[in-house]
Parts: C-alpha cells; sequence; structure tokens
C-alpha cells in the first residue's frame, strides 16, 4: 500500500503539522508514502521561513524524515520560494528553497496520484 500526502495548508495550521506527525508515523512503522506541497504549503520550503523556538520549525522538521519532499514550481514561485535555476530565470535577487526540497511541476502530482492506493490531502 502506498500514501500520497497532499499537503495545502499553510505551515502555520495545525493541519500542516498533523501531516507532519502522520509521515513520521507511517516512516517509523515503514509504511511506504511520498509527500507533495501544493498552494500555501510550498511555505514550508521556504529556508528562511522563521519560528519561535517554541515552535515547531516545519521547514527542519521535514528536512530530518529524509524523504523526498516535492514542491509545486507555481505555487512556489508565486509565493516567493525559488531554487537557484528559477531565481535566475526570472531575475530574482536570490533563492530560498531549503535544502532536500525539490521544485517540480504538477505532472509529478498526477504521476504520484495515479501510483498511489491512497491519497491524504492537509
Amino acid at each position: 500500500m502506498h500514501t500520497l500526502i497532499l499537503i495545502t495548508a499553510a505551515p502555520t495550521t495545525r493541519l500542516a503539522y498533523h501531516a507532519f506527525q502522520l509521515a513520521c508515523a507511517m516512516k517509523s512503522k515503514q509504511q511506504s508514502f511520498e509527500v507533495f506541497f501544493y498552494q500555501d504549503a510550498v511555505s514550508i520550503a521556504n529556508a528562511q521561513l522563521w519560528r519561535a523556538e517554541d515552535e515547531l520549525n516545519l521547514t527542519q522538521a521535514w528536512q530530518t524524515l529524509n524523504v523526498p519532499l516535492n514542491v509545486c514550481v507555481s505555487a512556489a514561485l508565486s509565493r516567493g520560494v525559488s531554487d537557484e535555476e528559477n531565481a535566475k530565470r526570472h531575475h530574482l535577487a536570490h533563492d530560498n528553497l531549503a535544502e532536500q526540497y525539490t521544485l517540480t511541476g504538477l505532472g509529478t502530482l498526477a504521476e504520484a496520484i495515479k501510483s498511489a492506493d491512497h491519497l491524504l490531502q492537509f
């Protein structure tokens, strides 16, 4: 059984936190899953996203799982998140995509949906 965790919730919401907790549980049980960040959730991939010390930094938390972290490139760019290649292409001052996150297109999401037995959206 393979699960796609589709995260659309902003990083400041409980839903985004619950998505991470589910991924942690699935990883600990060695269950097959993949992650795709879309809509407001792409802000999680922003390396400049700051959180207070007493709050979970989801950007860093997801990095600890060592799983592919796919991020919708269009949604990311429209929310100010860019990798080096797109920063150059679109004449942006700098890139800010956090390490281990990958900008990808909706084709990746379509393939993930097609291959998943379950889709959970947060």
